[in-house]
């Protein structure tokens, strides 16, 4: 028999132990990424007394798919259009914590007379909270539904989105370069290219994709179609430069957007749970004693500056964002741990050789340690608001919870100037937003054009070098193929209400807006301009009149009206699927009072009821939430059906989806008892499994002679008369009135302690 591969022996090894040690912190009710990491170190190579991983290779390999797999659960959780939605908050917090959190880490590190690099590198990692260790956090301890949560969420995500730029920065810096020669801007654009780019293809092709294909999918073929998605895009995501990581979440975010993102998200997560053990393993694996030793005052200091740091600078920054004293306070405590980031930065340091080797198991062991209080902090974080509350005068705390309310009551413009204002601000950022997009996407219609069919045009036509005809084929086809996007690029708004509005209000508006018009009419010509200037030489005036004509053509074309605006609609349709399908009839409802239920800290979660929940089979009325836990039912999601504003006579079942409404404590409250009022285990689940079982009636049995109803089979042996032989393909059905006869053969079903009680009665078996 062959020997299994180390990668079985090892895989082995990390679930059991991870196991034994996950059920211990379950039963003292810790986080279980405090577990994972814990069995990560007993199974390491730097515990002598214990088996450890043979190959740590394959084992980071899987730990990097977990890293994939968290991410892209990540981005189903929490889609862009949520993020975007927050508006200017989370980008505020994002800046000040990242800034404020390097310029210490540099500080710190100059403190113990290492290199400037060191230095730098040190920075960039202490900037960066973990969103895998965070987020696995806010899951265990039931935190995730709550409003802080999803605030903490959106800035962390945005934080991995700048590390991206930082780590092209901090690359530049180690190669002599000088960073601000362009090369911020240029990494800055690419990534905002590539995020559009793939947003806006995403939102096109793939629920058009499983709208077409939904009578074929069941939780299997949704499980491969989904992972297999999210694999292609960390694929595309590395070809690119960027980290599959981003990719996979990227992907996320798309599928957060569609009707079925409930059942990928039910499917994905066994999944995501199992390579997430073993990444949190990976990471306890890292821990090294003796470094913990020789360099334990670093460490020290180090956590503690994370520690105090992100508690400080992040309470700040959400503050800055508009958060309230308590959810800036409770926000900032939840980031004071570093993770995944701050490996890839140290990596990146290593591989260029321009940090010194103990840097890495130094950061290794501060995440390692911060991680372990990142519960502990979170549970922090509403004693200390509490402590700062007594402390601090009620004016003082007030204006902390209206810092942006006050300024904003302040304004002494006119309403008239104030409309204006607001109608050019929606103008202009609805261009702007038009026009990024419909260029994102002309751009990369040219490059695939130039790039992969203009070669295969030379490739497979004779000659073809030397012929004008198939550089103007591949010319017209490219045009053809961003037409529409040209013809939105210069038509789009031109007619809308606030354009209307502003061109008769005042004489002064229209210079401005024809000069809105004639700035895209440019835009879209350069497009056309380049690909012409680029396949033939003609002079440049030549180019330009035969750009503008085309765009003319454009712009008159009805038939291209008429396609640009189908393909508009299938964009907006399916960018909105899951919104439409969710909110029903209510949708106008919910959005009138959205601003104002976030102004009262209310807002709307949503709980699954467990299998076993007591409150299965029990009507709304019975269970009295309202009464118990001062929330509102708003709609009960089963399967593919949504029950909207449910009356007190709606039946709970098992795995419904309850979409409630309330504060932070009253959901919570209300989490822990749907949560935790199940049923008991049944202990003798065993014992009571129904078997099946034939039996003869002698002359002797206790039934001859008597009915069914009266032989007491099922009351007084609590069994099931399933049916009777007579020869026949198919038992025949015993009615109550029949009388037992000797030599019946009959079929009972129940428990093993009932069928031996029959047995003992008598009856032949």
């Amino acid at each position: 028999m062959a020997e299994l591969p180390n990668l079985i022996h090892d895989l082995a090894l990390i679930l059991v132990v991870a196991s034994i040690v996950t059920l211990i912190f379950k039963k003292l009710k810790q986080p279980l990424v405090l577990g994972y990491i814990v069995a990560g170190f007993v199974v390491s190579t730097n515990m002598p007394y214990t088996m450890s991983v043979i190959d740590r290779e394959n084992v980071q390999t899987w730990a990097d798919i977990g890293v994939i797999f968290l991410l892209f659960s990540l981005g189903l959780d929490f889609s862009f259009k949520k993020i975007m939605k927050m508006g200017a908050s989370p980008v505020i917090a994002a800046i000040t914590i990242i800034f404020s959190m390097m310029t210490t880490g540099i500080c710190v590190g100059y403190l113990f007379n290492w290199s400037q690099m060191d230095c730098i590198f040190l920075g960039g990692m202490l900037a960066m909270s973990s969103t895998t260790i965070i987020y696995k956090a806010f899951d265990d301890m039931g935190l995730r539904q709550q409003h802080f949560a999803r605030m903490v969420m959106s800035v962390l995500i945005l934080e991995d989105i700048l590390a991206i730029v930082m780590m092209v920065m901090l690359s530049a810096i180690a190669s002599g370069n000088n960073p601000d020669s362009g090369m911020m801007a240029k990494s800055i654009l690419s990534i905002a290219f590539f995020l559009i780019l793939w947003f806006v293809v995403g939102i096109f092709a793939v629920p058009l994709f499983l709208r077409k294909t939904r009578r074929l999918m069941n939780s299997e073929t949704l499980l491969v179609v989904s992972l297999g998605l999210c694999c292609l895009m960390a694929v595309i995501s590395t070809q690119v430069g960027f980290s599959a990581a981003f990719g996979a979440f990227v992907m996320g975010s798309i599928l957060a957007e569609t009707i079925e993102a409930d059942k990928i998200i039910k499917v994905v997560e066994p999944v995501k749970n199992l390579f997430g053990a073993v990444f949190f393993v990976s990471v306890g694996m890292l821990v090294d004693p003796k470094v913990l030793v020789d360099y334990a005052l670093p460490i020290l200091l180090i956590t503690l500056t994370i520690l105090v740091g992100q508690s400080i600078f992040g309470t700040i920054g959400y503050l800055l964002g508009g958060q309230s004293l308590k959810n800036a306070v409770r926000c900032g405590f939840s980031m004071a741990q570093i993770g995944e980031f701050a490996f890839i930065i140290a990596s990146l340091g290593l591989s260029l050789g321009v940090i010194s080797k103990f840097l890495y198991p130094v950061v290794v062991a501060v995440s390692v340690v911060t991680t372990f209080l990142t519960p502990y902090m979170i549970r922090s974080a509403e004693p200390v608001y509490n402590y700062i509350e007594k402390r601090m005068s009620k004016r003082w705390v007030r204006r902390l919870n209206h810092i942006w309310g006050n300024s904003a009551n302040n304004a002494t413009t006119s309403e008239q100037d104030n409309n204006s204002k607001r109608l050019w601000q929606s103008l202009l950022r609805s261009i702007v937003v038009n026009t990024v997009i419909y260029s994102i996407l002309s751009a990369a219609t040219i490059t695939l054009m130039f790039t992969f069919v203009l070669p295969l045009l030379h490739r497979f036509i004779p000659n073809s070098n030397d012929n004008w005809y198939v550089n103007a084929g591949c010319a017209v086809l490219t045009i053809l193929l961003i037409s529409p996007f040209l013809r939105s690029i210069v038509m789009k708004k031109n007619r809308s209400e606030e354009f209307r509005t502003l061109w008769t209000s005042s004489l002064l508006n229209r210079l401005p807006l024809i000069f809105t018009i004639v700035v895209r009419i440019v835009i879209a010509v350069s497009f056309v301009f380049y690909i012409v200037n680029t396949l033939f030489h003609f002079a440049s005036a030549f180019i330009i009149t035969i750009a503008l004509f085309i765009i003319l053509l454009m712009t008159l074309s009805r038939g291209l009206k008429k396609r640009s605006i189908k393909l508009e609609r299938l964009f907006i349709q399916n960018l909105r699927s899951r919104e439409i399908a969710a909110q029903g009839d209510n949708k106008k409802r919910r959005l009138l009072y959205k601003g104002r239920l976030l102004d009262r800290h209310i807002h709307i979660s949503e709980f699954a009821v467990p299998e076993d929940s007591t409150w299965t089979g029990k009507r709304l009325r019975e269970l009295r939430i309202g009464t118990r836990f001062g929330i509102h039912v708003s709609s009960i999601r089963r399967g593919n059906r949504r029950i909207n504003i449910p009356g007190g006579d709606t039946v709970i079942c098992s795995s419904d989806l309850i979409q409630a409404i309330g504060n932070d404590d009253q959901l919570a409250a209300f989490g822990q008892a749907l949560n935790t009022e199940t049923y008991a285990d049944d202990n003798d689940l065993e014992r009571k499994e129904m078997k099946l079982r034939q039996f003869i009636l002698g002359a002797d049995s206790p039934f001859v002679g008597k009915t069914l109803r009266e032989s007491g089979i099922r009351d007084q042996y609590n069994c099931m008369v399933v049916g009777v032989e007579e020869g026949q393909q198919n038992l025949t059905f015993i009615s109550p009135n029949r009388q037992f006869k000797k030599g019946d053969i009959i079929w009972l079903v129940g428990e093993e302690a009932s069928l031996n009680a029959v047995s003992e009665s008598k009856v032949k078996e």
